[in-house]
């Protein structure tokens, strides 16, 4: 099995890696972070979401080897020292969160947006998370608190 190193959230992992393993089974399966959530395994719901290299991506769709070398930030990453990150807060503030299993990839595609433009149009908050799927909340209060962040700086 191929060794793959990871930058995960500020930390350098290596790993033993079977060849057609997914970014998403080494987050899960083999570094234990859960947040990240499994879901479609196709690329359709968002689900599994996280920063790589900056932009956000599908885990489950991108190879584990495919990811040696690069940076990765997953959910339990974006939290700081200081506390939730300001998407987490505005998501609770703003009822965002309902069941709370597209929560994360939310977030993450969130994050992706505002770190690279953090003063999104509503239209691009939306293109940005098109990509992740909710089924309780018809996107009102997660745009909402994505755009509340944005406002706030």
């Amino acid at each position: 099995m191929p060794q793959i190193t990871l930058n995960v959230n500020g930390i350098k992992r290596t790993v033993a890696v079977e060849t057609t393993a997914t970014l998403l089974d080494v987050l899960r399966d083999d570094l234990g972070l859960h947040g990240t959530k499994k879901r479609c395994e196709a690329g359709d719901c968002g689900a599994c979401t996280v920063i790589l290299d900056g932009r956000a991506v599908a885990s489950c769709l991108v190879l584990a080897v495919e990811a040696n070398g690069r940076s990765v930030t997953t959910i339990e990453g974006v939290r700081g020292n200081a506390g939730l990150d300001p998407l987490q807060q505005a998501f609770i503030d703003k009822g965002a969160i309902q069941c709370g299993f597209c929560t994360p990839g939310m977030i993450m595609s969130a994050r992706a947006l505002l770190n690279r433009n953090p003063h999104p149009t509503e239209a691009e908050v939306r293109e940005a998370i098109a990509g992740n799927l909710c089924r309780c909340t018809g996107y009102a209060k997660i745009v909402e608190a994505i755009l509340e962040v944005s406002r706030r700086g």
